[in-house]
């Protein structure tokens, strides 16, 4: 399995910050600054902790994602950047180009992350005013182009949506980025089946991820990877864990939750109104499947879900998303730095004790610290 942090490019806290889907950053807890500085701390963490890249958010509520990763290739070394972008808000071949360029400046740590756009009225905003069903006909369009251009070749393309005309890169790609996707409408499917490299979810219960996989395998889907998008409360114990996400949940006001859930009703993004289900926008009923807390959802669009619990319990959780399919977890949590940490030395060590993730910084084992609950490992040759 592969593990990946999250970088705030909208702002980071002790306490959950809003933002994405069309809510206003800020909606829950006040921001640490948001400098270069700050990001880099969490990308060198990330890396020093055996986490493969970090992805970084797209959209009005944010910094852009380019420029930003672009900045932090310099504060890192290893690590890769999952730069997510709207293919309706650029050029397919200025996007080619860009990818080339990040490539080859970066020594290939380049990912790429393909949103499709689920709210109409901020990708108005941009200027693009197209329907959603047409926005994924686009991105099929364009993602048809840009992998050509990759391939070496001179394309001309007249599509619906997009058009040009003896496009050619002077210098490709190498490595070819791989594309990450996500979407849970049926638009979405044969998009990622037929270009992209890993399909990705948000934190459903497991039965429903499950379903989710199913679907895309049935369309074609099988030789996708498959990745999950999920917050994490660990610590050193399972009571530690919760009163961690109950400090959270009581610094957000029932008038912020209203405001936000009253704005995240009219995504058309289906995927958000899965993640609004978990919840129904109450306090009650939080805990969504075992060790699966939907309070983030309550004030932040996108990935609402946490997983909370002790090492050992979220490492659980993990096998069994791994059990269903899943292979890359992208993870978060509130404050990036200081919960990259708890993730870090407390879960990824009981993974590697369990044989399910090798820390790619050194071949042999990575020893834990001994937390409670959590036996040592003793190194091995073969781990």
């Amino acid at each position: 399995m592969d593990f990946h942090w999250f970088l705030p490019t909208n702002g980071d806290s002790r306490d959950i910050v809003g933002g994405g889907h069309g809510t206003p950053v800020g909606s829950a807890g006040g921001v640490r600054p948001l400098t270069v500085g700050y990001l880099g701390q969490i990308a060198r963490s990330a890396e020093q902790l055996g986490f493969t890249g970090a992805l970084t958010p797209t959209g009005a509520w944010c910094e852009d994602a380019w420029l930003t990763t672009a900045m932090l290739t310099e504060a890192t070394e290893r690590l890769k950047f999952l730069v997510a972008f709207r293919p309706g808000l650029i050029s397919p071949t200025l996007a080619a180009q860009m990818a080339s360029t990040f490539q080859r400046l970066s020594g290939g740590r380049l990912l790429l992350n393909v949103v499709t756009g689920g709210e109409a009225a901020e990708q108005r905003s941009y200027g693009d005013f197209l329907g959603k069903d047409e926005r994924y006909a686009r991105t099929d369009e364009f993602l048809a182009i840009i992998r050509a251009l990759w391939r070496g070749e001179t394309v001309t393309h007249e599509g619906p949506h997009l058009h040009v005309e003896g496009a050619k890169l002077s210098r490709l790609p190498d490595p070819i980025p791989e594309i990450y996707f996500g979407g849970s409408s049926q638009a979405a499917g044969p998009v990622a089946v037929k270009h992209v490299q890993t399909y990705l979810t948000w934190g459903e219960p497991p039965s429903q991820v499950a379903g989710k996989l199913a679907w895309i395998r049935s369309i074609g889907g099988g030789h996708l990877r498959f990745g999950i998008r999920l917050h994490v409360i660990t610590r050193d114990t399972a009571e530690q864990a919760w009163a961690e996400a109950d400090r959270l949940l009581q610094g957000i006001s029932p008038d912020a939750i209203a405001a936000v859930q009253a704005g995240l009703r009219k995504s058309e993004s289906v995927g958000q109104q899965r993640m609004l289900a978990l919840h129904g926008g109450s306090r009650d009923g939080l805990l969504v499947s075992p060790n699966l807390w939907a309070g983030v959802g309550l004030v932040r669009g996108g990935a609402g879900t946490a997983l909370v619990g002790s090492h050992v319990e979220v490492a659980d959780r993990i096998a069994e998303y791994a059990s269903l399919g899943i292979e890359e977890f992208i993870l978060s949590g509130y404050p990036h730095l200081e919960e990259a940490y708890w993730f870090g030395e407390g879960v990824l060590p009981e993974l590697a004790r369990r044989g399910l993730w090798r820390n790619p910084l050194r071949a042999e084992a990575l020893t834990s610290v001994p937390f409670a609950g959590l036996a040592r490992p003793e190194p091995t040759a073969a781990s």
